[in-house]
């Protein structure tokens, strides 16, 4: 790392909301159709064609605002942001410039040296621009279906000074708009993409310098290798007495660097102006407050309920919190479940490497079960990994799959004496390693034990009798 100079790094991340239809027509907002199949006059930009608000928009950029703490414009308005690209039909986008719907808010990341609030500037609505194709034979084609799907612009303030901490930060971010169900946040569809600024300045400055911006990232990878060599870049250029211009750059996957794209404008040079087809968007005190009360649960009480009141270690807790409906699974499992450290242990260490990219296939109440049989020493954990992948098939509860293949564990200590007698006899090589201190002999006379039960056997008694024994 670098101790000349400090990186500031402010974050512009774009997110697609979950409607059903665009933010001022009624075309469709599903991903993958054909080309050109999803646009109409309205969203295509051709002349006469009026926007009409989607209300539900509005609602979803509340949600959005009161997740991350933010105030809610009581009266907003949408602006035309002027400029010219030949995916943006109308020569404008519809967005919001000084009256934005929500501000002043902010996310509390946990970082090296402790938590950390980063602060929000604004969140506002806007339309999606279209998008290019680019064919090196025939040409660059332009695809509208993406014109007017409704977005949300998330603007945080200048507060983080490393790549990780811009990689938890928007790794938080996902994972709160994640919970409120208004955007599905997949990166590898565009649907949540960032924008990163970044500055140098000299450790002890405050004053801030020229920034650059990187645009449309859409990994954290991509995100936090930008960012890396852009600031290397930076300094580097400082160094050698070269000027760092403002300016919009694009950061390359298989080279790692960011090139230079066209200089960076500033807000007047967008001549905003207020939409004149569009009315204020007027909110009332009851309206934003029944909009607060359908919120979930945010994901950090999520967490500090789960260590609190279900024993859960951090670690476990924050990864079920993250992901809205793992932490539905595990709540609703845990309603029934007297061992929920055990269910929670079961659920990410074996129930999710088990499906994978797929939905859990195990009811949570038959989890929740097998993590009591577990607990209560019915089962020992090879049994329970083995008995997860049966009920993952074929739905039958855990009890029955236990009974059906005859997997209770042992535990009468004279049956796990007898065997413990046999291995002994019969691994001398074993006990005397054992006895010149070589530990891990006991491993391996502990295998062979379990082996020959079967692997039925309680692991924790049979450690015990073999210690007894080689006294």
């Amino acid at each position: 790392m670098n101790t000349e100079y400090e990186m500031i790094i402010g974050l512009e991340v774009h997110i697609e909301l979950k409607t059903e239809t665009k933010i001022f027509c009624s075309c469709p907002t599903g991903f993958g159709a054909e080309p050109n199949t999803q646009c109409c006059p309205v969203c295509a930009g051709l002349p006469g064609a009026l926007p009409v608000l989607n209300k539900k928009v509005v609602e979803y950029a509340v949600k959005a605002g009161l997740a991350t703490h933010c105030q809610i414009a009581r009266l907003s308005r949408q602006d035309r942001k002027n400029y010219f690209y030949p995916d943006l039909p109308k020569a404008y986008q519809i967005s919001q410039y000084d009256l934005p719907l929500c501000e002043h808010g902010y996310l509390t990341i946990e970082t090296a040296s402790g938590p950390k609030q980063v602060g929000i500037t604004r969140i506002h609505i806007e339309e999606d621009a279209g998008k290019l194709v680019h064919d090196e034979q025939k040409g660059t084609f332009i695809d509208l279906n993406r014109c007017g799907v409704p977005l949300i612009e998330v603007v945080s303030e200048p507060d983080m000074r490393s790549a990780e901490e811009a990689r938890a930060y928007l790794q938080k971010l996902r994972t709160v708009i994640l919970s409120t169900g208004i955007s599905d946040c997949r990166m590898n569809e565009g649907s949540l993409r960032c924008d990163v600024n970044l500055s140098i300045r000299p450790v002890g400055e405050t004053r801030l310098g020229t920034r650059t911006e990187i645009k449309n990232l859409n990994s954290f990878q991509s995100m936090v290798r930008a960012i890396e060599y852009e600031f290397a870049r930076q300094v580097e250029a400082v160094r050698t007495g070269q000027s760092i211009v403002q300016e919009t750059r694009r950061f390359d996957q298989a080279s790692g660097k960011t090139y230079s794209m066209r200089g960076k404008e500033e807000a007047n040079d967008y001549r905003y102006f207020p939409d004149p087809d569009l009315p204020p968007i007027a909110l009332g005190s009851e309206e934003i407050e029944a909009l607060r009360a359908t919120l979930p649960a945010s994901p950090d009480a999520r967490e500090r309920q789960y260590v609190k009141e279900y024993g859960l270690s951090a670690a476990d807790a924050r990864r079920i919190a993250a992901d809205a409906g793992l932490a539905e699974y595990f709540e609703q499992g845990a309603k029934s479940c007297a061992h929920p450290r055990i269910m929670a242990n079961l659920l990410i260490s074996e129930a999710l490497p088990l499906s994978g990219t797929e939905p859990i296939r195990v009811k949570a109440g038959d989890l929740a079960q097998l993590a009591d049989m577990l607990a209560a020493e019915e089962i020992n954990s090879s049994t329970a990994k083995r008995v997860l992948r049966e009920i993952s098939q074929d739905g039958q509860p855990p009890r029955q799959v236990v009974d059906r293949l005859g997997l209770w564990q042992i535990n009468d200590e004279r049956a796990l004496d007898d065997i413990v007698r046999q291995v002994l006899e019969e691994s001398t090589a074993l006990v005397e390693s054992y006895r010149r201190g070589k530990q891990a002999a006991l491993k391996g006379l502990i295998g062979q034990a379990m082996a020959r039960s079967n692997g039925l056997g309680n692991p924790v008694k049979i450690e015990a009798l073999l210690r007894e024994a080689l006294k």
